[in-house]
């Protein structure tokens, strides 16, 4: 039982850790991609929705997905999927994709747009962040209760005596 606090915290911290080296990744990617300089025309092939939530009275969030192909520099036909981008993209329009070369090509059709870009995966990190701390926080309060009052503890001894209102009672 006393492994369950510490597992928990712990799988979460691996959770936020992996959730926000991906945020990170792929803002790198994008920056990467504007600062290029390459641009193609691409087209949008397709277009989806997925939807998240919305069991036992939670709100539904909805994402929208674009899947982009474009032809680089090298002549190279480049397919990939981008998630949130403007919904007044459909099927067969053309847009501007910017792209880095390479053997593996990072793309994105988002218009250049940094500071944006900066407050949003700050805002995801900061939120991490809050998250992380909690865990560590817990983890290192409960550690410090367990050896206080010595929580999960097996001393052997079942005949341990408690004093209550002056009366000795040994459980």
């Amino acid at each position: 039982m006393d492994a369950l606090f510490y597992v928990v915290p712990c799988l979460i911290l691996a959770v936020v850790l992996f959730i926000g080296l991906r945020v990170t990744r792929r803002s790198w990617q994008i920056r990467a991609a504007w600062n290029s300089g390459l641009t193609a025309e691409g087209r949008c092939l397709r277009t989806f929705t997925t939807t998240h939530g919305g069991g036992r009275d939670t709100s539904v969030h909805t994402t929208l997905h674009h899947v982009y192909e474009f032809t680089a520099r090298d002549g190279r036909v480049v397919r990939f999927e981008e998630e949130d981008g403007p919904a007044t993209t459909v099927v067969g329009d053309f847009v501007t994709v910017h792209y880095t070369e390479g053997p593996r090509i990072a793309a994105t059709a988002r218009r250049p747009g940094r500071v944006r870009l900066a407050a949003s995966t700050l805002g995801v990190l900061a939120v991490l962040a809050v998250i992380a701390v909690s865990c560590v926080t817990f983890l290192v309060s409960y550690q410090g209760m367990s050896s206080e009052f010595g929580f999960g503890e097996d001393t052997g001894d079942a005949g341990d005596t408690v004093v209550v209102d002056g009366v000795t009672m040994t459980p």
